[in-house]
């Protein structure tokens, strides 16, 4: 495997400062996002490539848990920090983080158990990559159709409220809503897999290519983790919908937009 210096690494950096100098013109605060997330992907990855040297070292179970629960809520905090208008209080952070939880965690533990087979199941060489790229595309999934939601009540408030009062239940007065979420959630994950080996090499893919793997094995784990990652983030996002929608309203069937923080500034 060709090692890269640090020299490689900052020719890439200026490709992104770069696009930053370039997304001025259109906004000066997407120029300043665009920095402030290289600098975090840098910083965030050079320090779980430490932490993970040392997880393959001293393969204990309580350690591997902690860094799986850290992930999961790094990944509620980014849920609820891209949305437009998000839930108010607690909820605009458990709602997402539980539904990571329940869907990745459980996709992750069956495919350990089931499919892969490590000895021990908890194994960090396979637990933590595998919880990370679940995590990394539910988050995505769950992020946009919580904006999706919320954004669709808030634009067709009125319409929902007259369906209430012509006696819809609130089921059925958020059922295209529910669907319209649900749709751009999973759009992701259905466009890389109607696009993986002919639009595109996925990720894991070519990282093992670039290492040495044999090609078709590194197809097979491919196409396991695509169909892992849509299970995972269709459960989220399903579960997440689900909780939202119940959110929005009370006990009496009312539209309880007060449930809504004011949109982020931009």
């Amino acid at each position: 495997m060709i090692q890269l210096s640090a020299i490689d690494l900052a020719l890439a950096a200026t490709l992104v400062l770069g696009l930053a100098g370039l997304s001025l013109r259109v906004h000066r605060d997407l120029s300043r996002q665009i920095v402030i997330a290289a600098l975090r992907t840098t910083v965030q990855l050079l320090l779980v490539g430490l932490i993970l040297k040392a997880l393959f070292q001293y393969a204990e179970f309580p350690w591997i848990l902690l860094m799986a629960s850290i992930m999961v809520l790094a990944a509620g905090r980014e849920v609820m920090s891209r949305q437009e208008r998000r839930f108010a209080g607690w909820w605009g952070f458990g709602v997402g983080t539980v539904s990571m939880f329940l869907s990745s965690f459980s996709v992750t533990l069956f495919a350990l158990h089931a499919i892969i087979q490590t000895t021990p199941w908890y194994e960090p060489q396979y637990a933590i990559p595998l919880l990370g790229m679940l995590l990394g595309n539910t988050m995505n999934g769950i992020a946009i159709a919580m904006d999706r939601l919320t954004q669709g009540v808030w634009l067709r408030r009125r319409e929902i409220e007259a369906q209430i009062m012509l006696g819809h239940s609130a089921v059925s007065a958020m059922r295209s809503q529910r669907y319209d979420a649900v749709r751009s959630g999973m759009i992701p994950i259905i466009n890389a897999m109607a696009a993986a080996g002919i639009v595109s090499l996925p990720g894991m893919m070519t990282g093992q290519i670039l290492a040495g793997a044999p090609p078709v094995e590194a197809v097979k784990y491919q196409i396991l983790i695509m169909f892992l990652i849509a299970v995972g983030t269709g459960l989220g996002t399903l579960a997440a919908v689900w909780a939202g929608s119940r959110r929005l309203f009370d006990g009496r069937q009312r539209l309880r937009l007060d449930r809504l923080s004011t949109p982020n500034p931009r």
